[in-house]
């Protein structure tokens, strides 16, 4: 059995208060492919959405990043056509919020996946060197087959997402493709 995580695609982190940019933009039909195919094939879904409080001075991002996806606030909806998908497919996605880079950190993530007898993680969403990186590492030490779709990842700078598609593959065992094909 497979599920798909997808991670914090919201208005933050592509063009809002700590926005990837351009490289988040050009993933969005693909995630928004992805999610939705899933969905309709009866597939677990789960979106996985970073989660802060604003004056949280006491989480350890507070001193990294500027504050992002801060409760009740319109950078924390889903992004563009991803948004989209959610409204007419939500019977069928779980919304999971975290408040750490991992999916699995803090979250009942794995306890859906356990119960539902989920044995491989398809990843997409931002980003691919953080938050992508960290839920795929948790998922590798839980004995989870992993699937990175290079074309529905994104990050701030390329190198960090170079390198995070190579570590996926070379030291986490992870199948990393692009569209229908494995990336080689």
């Amino acid at each position: 059995m497979k599920a798909l995580v997808v991670i914090d695609f919201t208005v933050d982190f592509v063009n809002g208060r700590l926005p990837v940019g351009q490289p988040a933009i050009e993933i969005e039909s693909r995630i928004a492919a992805i999610t939705k195919q899933f969905a309709e094939q009866g597939d677990f879904v789960v979106m996985a959405v970073d989660l802060h409080d604003e004056h949280d001075t006491l989480h350890p991002e507070h001193k990294l990043f500027p504050p992002h996806n801060i409760r009740g606030t319109a950078g924390r909806e889903l992004y563009g056509k991803l948004r989209e998908v959610y409204e007419t497919e939500k019977d069928r996605i779980y919304w999971m919020d975290k408040t750490r880079y991992s999916a699995f950190c803090g979250t009942d993530l794995e306890l859906q996946l356990r119960a539902r007898g989920i044995t491989e993680l398809h990843l997409v969403g931002v980003c691919t060197d953080i938050c992508v990186l960290h839920t795929a590492v948790d998922a590798y030490n839980r004995g989870y087959q992993i699937v990175v779709h290079a074309d529905g990842v994104a990050t701030f700078n390329e190198q960090g997402h170079e390198w995070a598609l190579g570590h996926f593959k070379h030291s986490l065992g992870a199948e990393v493709v692009a569209g229908d094909q494995p990336i080689t």
